[in-house]
């Protein structure tokens, strides 16, 4: 049946009421997402198998300076150097040479799934401006076995040369990015499974590889374990003007990550010596 004008202009602001609250829930949607709080987490916000690098989780546990600014130390701890991930690409590496850095560590593997896509980029370019360089691996000691990982750290980069410019590898243990702190082990477990690591990896390269924590990690999940001090050089995370107190059994430290904001890359440190030690430790085994 033909509706009269009023039945028309009944119809048409009906469709206009509901139409309304349509719009003003999608201009609400929108706004929501353009205006969310950072750091609250969606579910695409989880960290991925593979994301984490050296240093990812101190400022979230310990805080720290997010204000570069190189710290004061011993005369004798003279050489600059960086460390880098996929998360930098495909690095600047004689932008970093011309500003004083003569050394770098590359993150090679994580867990036994993960291999960084631009590991050869950095490695080999850090090697080809003249810095002495290394590879690290990102520990998760809660997917697989330390023999496990040392296995598939030491046959994906990070494997070492007696040129006397290939450093020893490094195992980054630190804070789990991706779950509990400790990874759901006890403080046992954690000394077993990174002795499992570090015995592994000797055997594979004869070399003892490096320990990159800090010292409230180390104290939490491993009880201040001092076993591994006699062998194993100490890197140590602290964004501060001193590098603080350091783990049980270590009398000093030899790297020094102190920053995470640093020029072109972010993350650098300071190898506590001069160069000609630094040149030792790539070559002595």
């Amino acid at each position: 049946m033909p509706m009269n004008g009023t039945g028309k202009a009944s119809t048409r602001a009906g469709a206009r009421r509901r139409t309304v609250p349509l719009v003003l829930g999608m201009v609400s949607a929108l706004l929501a997402l353009l205006f969310a709080a950072p750091g609250v987490a969606s579910a695409d916000d989880t960290p991925t198998i593979g994301s984490a690098w050296m240093g990812s989780t101190v400022l979230e546990h310990e805080g720290g300076s997010r204000v570069y600014s190189k710290p004061a130390v011993s005369p004798l701890a003279t050489v600059e150097g960086v460390d880098v991930s996929s998360h930098q690409g495909n690095v600047a590496w004689s932008t970093l040479w011309n500003a004083g850095n003569r050394f770098a560590y590359v993150k090679a593997t994580e867990g036994t799934t993960y291999k960084n896509p631009y590991f050869t980029q950095q490695y080999n370019g850090s090697y080809n401006v003249g810095m002495i360089r290394g590879a690290y691996h990102f520990a998760l000691p809660n997917s697989s076995s330390g023999a496990s990982q040392a296995n598939y750290f030491a046959s994906n980069g990070g494997g070492w040369s007696a040129d006397g410019r290939t450093l020893p590898g490094v195992l980054d243990i630190e804070y789990n990015p991706y779950g509990a702190t400790c990874y759901g082990l006890s403080q046992a477990g954690m000394v077993n499974w990174i002795r499992d690591f570090l015995n592994t990896y000797h055997s594979r390269t004869g070399r003892y590889a490096v320990i990159y924590t800090t010292t409230n990690w180390w104290q939490t999940c491993t009880g201040n374990y001092s076993g591994f001090a006699s062998n194993h050089p100490l890197w140590v995370a602290r964004y501060a003007s001193s590098v603080g107190a350091l783990p049980a059994g270590w009398g000093f430290h030899t790297f020094w990550q102190y920053t995470s904001t640093g020029p072109t890359v972010g993350d650098h440190n300071v190898f506590n010596g001069a160069i000609d030690r630094l040149r030792a430790l790539a070559t002595n085994s």
